[in-house]
């Protein structure tokens, strides 16, 4: 069921083209402009409620489902007929990259950087360096929608990311496309140097073996291995981390390389020490990694670089394992 409430634009904190944070009834809320509409102070709107009053960890805010001041008939996007989240209350049609063109049938050694978390995008790119043309794929597992993210906004701002892809439910990237794998030749066929994939903030998690978000990784290092490319799986560590679980490398990595085919490398900062099973795993130096993420927002739970090293070292090296491997 879904919770919806009524209520009335009575704050807008920021916003831009793709994200409003505002407070209806003094309650925080972010809206998508893109998808529902633009939104001002005194709007009469519909919020969806649920997730902040379940006090989920994605439950800090309300999301706004209906702007009935100024998001109602709405026009639909010129050439748009595929949907996203077909058949749900918030179906929507958008145009995907698949259509109208044709894209190459192999990735010819494109390297794809395969994160099971969203907070390991800003050090892997970190790890890449600026150069490249790096596109950032976002799969199902956290948030859906890519605008979202605050880190991709600076990512794109210091030249790190130069294009976002929203697959399969995700939402409101530059680019939609349907699956993983067009999403990859997709960034083939325009020319980019690396693609980075990873779920958006936040993350599914049932605490079981294979039911969380984190599987992500496997699935793009999968569609990476059968079409050609180069897969790099960015390992979850932490020395943290209070919990068992995710102490040391993460079930979560451990999870993903079970699903993984051959040919996919974990990547790994020399100088830590790697579980056994961390196989087949690529030493890297991580030197210099700390001045190198020095201008990107480096957090994961609520931790920074200082408070968990391991963490944002093990992301860069997976991105300095893929810029080795740039043809």
């Amino acid at each position: 069921m879904l919770t919806l409430r009524r209520g009335r634009v009575t704050a807008v904190v920021a916003r831009d083209d793709r994200l409003a944070r505002i407070e209806v009834d003094g309650a925080p809320c972010v809206a998508y402009p893109r998808l529902t509409g633009p939104v001002a102070l005194g709007d009469d709107v519909i919020v969806n409620v649920q997730a902040r009053e379940l006090e989920l960890g994605s439950g800090g805010f309300d999301v706004l489902y209906a702007n009935l001041t100024r998001g109602l008939e709405l026009a639909v996007e010129a050439d748009a007929h595929v949907m996203k989240l077909p058949y749900t209350p918030v179906q929507a049609a958008v145009p995907h990259a698949e259509e109208g063109r044709a894209l190459p049938e192999t990735l010819a050694g494109l390297p794809v950087v395969c994160c099971s978390l969203h907070s390991q995008v800003a050090p892997v790119c970190a790890g890449i360096g600026k150069g490249r043309r790096i596109a950032y794929v976002q799969l199902a597992g956290g948030a859906l929608p890519v605008s979202l993210s605050d880190a991709l906004r600076a990512l794109r701002e210091l030249d790190f990311i130069q294009a976002t892809v929203a697959v399969g439910p995700c939402v409101d990237g530059d680019v939609q496309c349907v699956s993983t794998a067009s999403a990859l030749l997709w960034a083939a066929a325009e020319s980019f140097d690396v693609v980075v994939c990873a779920i958006g903030p936040g993350i599914v998690g049932t605490g079981s073996t294979f039911g969380h978000g984190g599987v992500a990784a496997a699935e793009a290092a999968n569609a990476c291995r059968a079409l050609g490319g180069s897969a790099v799986l960015a390992v979850r560590a932490s020395e943290a981390d209070s919990r068992e679980r995710h102490r040391g490398v993460s079930h979560h990595t451990r999870a993903a390389l079970r699903l993984c085919p051959d040919g996919v490398v974990a990547a790994w900062p020399a100088g830590w020490e790697a579980p056994s099973w961390l196989e087949p795993r690529e030493d890297v130096d991580v030197s210099g990694w700390e001045e190198a993420s020095a201008a990107l927002p480096l957090s994961h739970m609520g931790r920074g670089s200082d408070q968990d090293p391991l963490f944002f070292a093990a992301a860069f090296a997976a991105g300095r394992v893929a810029a080795a491997r740039i043809v």
